[in-house]
């Protein structure tokens, strides 16, 4: 027997997203109350807390919603087995920065801001992650011995900052992060 899910609830989440993605598109996440944010979505602080700690939290949820998104696709692509590695890794690239483009507010806004910490970490984590199944599946034999959380983090680390890089500077497009960051992934990546 399937759960069917209650069609208030689901309503009530998605008002809840939609309040957190346009409050921390307009100002850094660490501003936005409860009361602010439960006002926004129609509901009562109680029924926020009932979904979720804090704002940051729920911004979070949202977010890496969005970027499994991505990497489900990814994974669907490679079981296809119809394009190449480099090809593969060229459209989880751009489909970050597409995910970064929805959200450009947000990370505006939150890249910067000390208190907004927590979205960069959930960006990293998500690279982290990636580059870690990545490692799983390779067999390449310029793979490295070393410490595979140690190489994940660094891969992470960079590739979430030349996505802070990109969206720092208007004159850099799409594209040239999908090539700079291409440049730089290690031979056993692609």
């Amino acid at each position: 027997m399937s759960e069917r899910v209650d069609p208030r609830a689901a309503r009530t989440t998605r008002a809840l997203e939609r309040a957190i993605v346009e409050l921390a598109s307009q100002g850094p996440v660490a501003r936005i109350t409860v009361a602010e944010l439960a006002d926004r979505a129609g509901v009562t602080r109680a029924t926020f807390y009932n979904r979720s700690a804090s704002p940051l939290g729920l911004l979070i949820q949202v977010l890496n919603t969005d970027l499994d998104r991505g990497r489900e696709l990814e994974e669907g692509r490679r079981a296809q087995g119809d394009l190449s590695v480099g090809q593969r890794v060229r459209m989880a690239i751009g489909e970050a920065a597409d995910h970064m483009a929805r959200f450009a507010g947000v990370y505006e806004h939150s890249l910067g801001d000390p208190a907004g910490h927590g979205v960069y970490e959930a960006l990293v984590s998500h690279f982290a992650h990636y580059a870690m199944s990545c490692m799983d599946r390779c067999t390449h034999p310029a793979l490295p011995e070393a410490n595979r959380e140690v190489i994940a983090q660094f891969v992470a680390h960079g590739f979430a900052g030349a996505i802070q890089a990109w969206m720092a500077d208007d004159a850099v497009t799409k594209d040239d992060l999908v090539d700079a960051a291409l440049a730089c992934a290690p031979a056993w990546w692609t």
